[in-house]
């Protein structure tokens, strides 16, 4: 009897010890679609305040947030990841629609609009950017800067716009988000008239920036943080929101998502309350003008604000369903000479 009793304590005490190692884990594994150059201080700054050491996988630029998407996709049945980190939505939704998400109501977000919230709390949005139209100031004078999407397919700008592969990153969502308001006709009848305009497509939207910094076209559609690299290193650039009297201007939120199963799901809930804080806003402000869905937060004077654009009303979830039923047609429309 005595000796039962030792074996079972001592089995007791050896389940004990496994899994307070299991448990013990003080590390948090992040896949992040948001460029590595604004992603990893925010990284490094959770880690050095918490102690918790960050393994984070970034996508590469041409293939932005395409690449991790597929791999959070191929290991659904044995997660790597705890933390997505996606620099917008869309992405987020799919992986929710194929079961790879888990909901946490983080209370950091509780003064985020509910717009930029899933239902389920399978993702919760933070520090947005925008589309823009960034132009070439030599090239170009400020009165005569298209004010449409529309204007872009007139004939005065043949060849003078440049916009990203759609097939990738927030082009990808930019593109989705037209069917998504316009409807498929109206939608296929721009990106012909696109075509037809010898629009260029560019490998990224840091291509863009590149292409209209250089002066190899007047005009391009990237993102606010990419317009913003180049007017604080100086290049001859502006820009403007499109459609601000009708359409309206796509926004873009960061999101952040919990992956079901994952390794190290408590240190994942302490990152993603980190990510919604506001000084990390406040800090993305900074580094990449993205733009605050918390208020009140301290940002600098030149970054624009979400109060002064009049966004394009869009349905995330339906825009992230259309993204994937047109995929066929916007591979066909890349590969279309």
């Amino acid at each position: 009897m005595k000796i039962t009793k030792l074996i079972l304590l001592f089995t007791v005490l050896l389940m004990s010890i496994w899994n307070c190692s299991k448990n013990s884990s003080n590390e948090v594994i992040v896949y992040s679609t948001v460029d590595q150059i604004f992603s990893e201080p925010i990284l490094k700054d959770f880690e050095t305040q918490t102690g918790i050491k960050v393994k984070a996988l970034f996508d590469t630029e041409e293939t932005k947030s395409t690449g991790i998407l597929n791999r959070l996709i191929a290991e659904k049945n044995n997660p790597q990841c705890d933390v997505f980190w996606s620099g917008d939505p869309i992405r987020a939704i799919i992986l929710k629609n194929r079961g790879i998400t888990l909901p946490y109501n983080s209370p950091q977000a509780s003064d985020i609009e509910a717009h930029f919230k899933d239902k389920e709390f399978h993702w919760i949005g933070f520090s947005a950017r925008a589309r823009a139209l960034i132009y070439n100031t030599n090239l170009v004078k400020s009165e005569d800067v298209p004010q449409s999407l529309f204007d872009l397919v007139k004939k005065k700008y043949k060849g003078q716009v440049a916009i990203a592969n759609p097939l990738f990153g927030t082009t990808s969502f930019h593109f989705a988000s037209w069917f998504s308001s316009l409807g498929d006709e109206k939608a296929k009848q721009l990106l012909t008239g696109f075509k037809d305009n010898q629009v260029v497509i560019a490998t990224s939207n840091g291509d863009v920036k590149r292409r209209v910094v250089r002066g190899e076209v007047m005009y391009g559609l990237t993102d606010t943080d990419d317009v913003f690299v180049a007017k604080n290193e100086g290049a001859p650039v502006d820009y403007l929101f499109l459609d601000q009297d009708e359409l309206g201007n796509l926004i873009i939120p960061n999101t952040v998502s919990m992956i079901k199963g994952s390794p190290n799901s408590e240190n994942g809930k302490r990152l993603f309350d980190y990510l919604l804080y506001r000084e990390t806003e406040a800090k993305l402000a900074v580094s990449s003008a993205q733009m605050p869905l918390h208020k009140g937060v301290s940002i600098p004077a030149n970054i624009p604000s979400l109060d002064n654009i009049l966004p394009m009303k869009i349905n995330y979830d339906i825009t992230a369903q259309k993204l994937e039923e047109i995929q066929g047609f916007l591979k066909s429309w890349v590969e279309d000479k």
